[in-house]
């Protein structure tokens, strides 16, 4: 059996031309980065958008439920959908994000999907792609030497060298680098300074370059973003230090989105790569936005279970793009079922129809959850070769009691082909009515949208503050910073804190330890149990795996 970058090394791909034709797009509009890559120029030209007016613009939204060691598929069922749209005769496209060089080389792997239904190039996308990370982790670096600099040179604002906040970043998992002093060696060397560093996917600039609209929008959230605090415990911003323009003119190229193509050809925008667990987890709004105005549907992804991306797409990013899915997919698996029932990850491939039921409340959660936005769902079951009739017929079950379709998806083994029957429920689903409403409304107090996240997506019995979290709420109310939306961050394998309480917990008590200020981004992150923001390597990393001839031919990379 090939391998992923198997089966992808053996596709001929189109010119980045013939996919950008696909879209109306033409040599002027895009910028090529070689034969399979390139980036929009932004914004579109008017008469561009003039031809696209009757178009459908139906969003899509693929989600899933809490996620396991075992994988589930959700960037796999998300392109077979896409490409099932179009092997039926519609115009579909892919907006998605960028795969993060921590996890590639962590233990969860690529972000492209997987056998036949994948992006590509799938090596480029997975390593350095058009450079979208490294100038994210320059900028924001740049920014942290700027602010050290400013401290060491005369400090003109007051900043408080033990109330900086900023942090630098990389695009590794890192774990020795979360805490860290710098400045140490002498009086040329620095003020010597307790900090550390967060993954690129969690830093702020990430979350603007995935919320912003345009330069004019980018440079007023950067000029936003909160670097510390003076003595007296007042912000200190981007813009007071006057270092706006020279952050943004690092990102000017890495707005653009990025453009590739799926395996059979279905163009896909991939740009931005927050995590959803310990930021918001969605791609840009500006490859999404651009995606629905070129194509009759647009199939987008929100990261990790439905509890965290889509709750955040939902009352984060949709806010800011303008428009809310017109259908939801939550994607599951037999086996991830059978895990979340107790079943270890080495005996997933037995039939345990005992196991199915008792991980059914997980996925049965996740369904009820967005039907509280009132928005129409299915549920794709992606199929593995272990699962058995009677434990698919489980999960049919008891999603009819929901009413709710849950359709069997080939999409590894087939392409689009094997997603065709989830297309067509995708189509009627987008057909119906929406009655979207958000979970909760900016107006109310960081508090009560925190409990409100917590007791109605997660089960949550109550929130439990930490000291210094009570002190911040008290704090960011009295900045004016009680009306942002919350981006809570916590463990994804779990509704709880506890990434050991698997299922559908309820009553349980939610930890809050600390709160975080994205301003510039527009939104407050609470940090939730021992959720850290930068990840670290497990006992044996995926780099262990990856070779690479003396011919430059990969393997390994998944």
């Amino acid at each position: 059996m090939k391998t992923d970058i198997e089966i992808a090394d053996a596709t001929k791909l189109q010119p980045i031309t013939a996919i950008a034709a696909k879209l109306g797009l033409t040599d002027d509009d895009i910028e090529q980065y070689g034969h399979d890559k390139a980036k929009i120029s932004l914004p579109l030209r008017p008469s561009l958008l003039r031809s696209t007016k009757d178009k459908k613009h139906q969003l899509i939204l693929v989600t899933a439920m809490s996620p396991t060691p075992a994988g589930e598929g959700k960037t796999t069922v998300l392109i077979g959908l896409a490409d099932a749209l179009n092997r039926l005769g519609h115009q579909a496209t892919i907006a998605m994000r960028e795969p993060s060089q921590g996890p590639v080389f962590g233990i969860k792997g690529g972000a492209t999907g997987g056998g036949y239904s994948q992006v590509a190039p799938m090596g480029d996308i997975n390593l350095h792609f058009t450079g979208d990370m490294h100038a994210l982790s320059s900028a924001n670096n740049t920014l942290a030497a700027l602010i050290d600099n400013a401290v060491m040179r005369g400090n003109a604002h007051g900043l408080d060298p033990r109330r900086i906040i900023w942090k630098r970043v990389e695009d590794v998992n890192d774990r020795a680098l979360r805490s860290i002093v710098t400045g140490l060696g002498g009086i040329m060397d620095g003020i010597p300074r307790q900090t550390g560093f967060d993954i690129t996917a969690a830093s702020e600039l990430m979350a603007i370059l995935c919320l912003t609209t345009d330069m004019a929008d980018l440079k007023k959230r950067i000029g936003r973003i909160v670097v510390g605090y003076t003595s007296d415990k007042q912000p200190v911003t981007v813009s007071d230090l006057g270092f706006t323009d020279a952050i943004a003119l690092l990102l000017k190229d890495a707005i653009k989105p990025n453009l590739v193509q799926s395996l059979e050809g279905t163009p896909a925008l991939i740009h931005g790569g927050p995590f959803a667990n310990i930021a918001h987890g969605c791609n840009s709004i500006r490859a999404t936005r651009t995606a629905m105005q070129l194509s009759d549907y647009t199939v987008t992804e929100a990261g990790f279970g439905a509890d965290l991306g889509a709750e955040k797409f939902l009352d984060i990013t949709s806010r800011q793009l303008g428009a809310v899915p017109d259908a939801v997919v939550i994607v599951a698996t037999v086996r991830s079922l059978k895990y979340n029932g107790g079943v270890s990850v080495s005996d997933l491939a037995t039939e345990n129809i005992d196991a199915v039921h008792k991980g059914l409340p997980n996925l049965v959660r996740h369904i009820r959850n967005i039907q509280r936005y009132g928005l129409p769902v299915c549920v794709a079951l992606n199929h593995f070769v272990s699962d058995t009739s009677a434990e698919i017929d489980a999960v049919h079950a008891e999603c009819e009691k929901l009413g709710v379709q849950a359709i069997v998806t080939d999409e590894w083994a087939h392409g689009g082909q094997g997603a065709e029957d989830l297309a067509r429920e995708a189509v009627r689903l987008c057909d119906q009515p929406t009655h979207f409403h958000p979970l909760y409304s900016y107006s109310q107090s960081l508090e009560d949208k925190i409990a409100t996240i917590a007791q109605t997506i997660y089960g949550a019995r109550s929130v439990i503050y930490s000291a210094h979290a009570r002190k911040q709420l008290a704090l960011f109310a009295s900045y004016g910073w009680d009306n942002l939306p919350v981006c809570i961050a916590k463990t994804q394998y779990s509704f709880t804190d506890d990434q050991h309480q698997l299922g559908a917990p309820s009553g349980f008590d939610f930890h809050i330890r600390e709160l975080v200020p994205k301003i510039g981004a527009g939104f407050i992150v609470a940090l939730a149990g021992s959720m850290m923001t930068m990840p670290g390597l497990p006992t044996h990393p995926a780099a262990e795996q990856m070779t690479i001839s003396d011919r430059g031919v990969i393997r390994g990379l998944f």
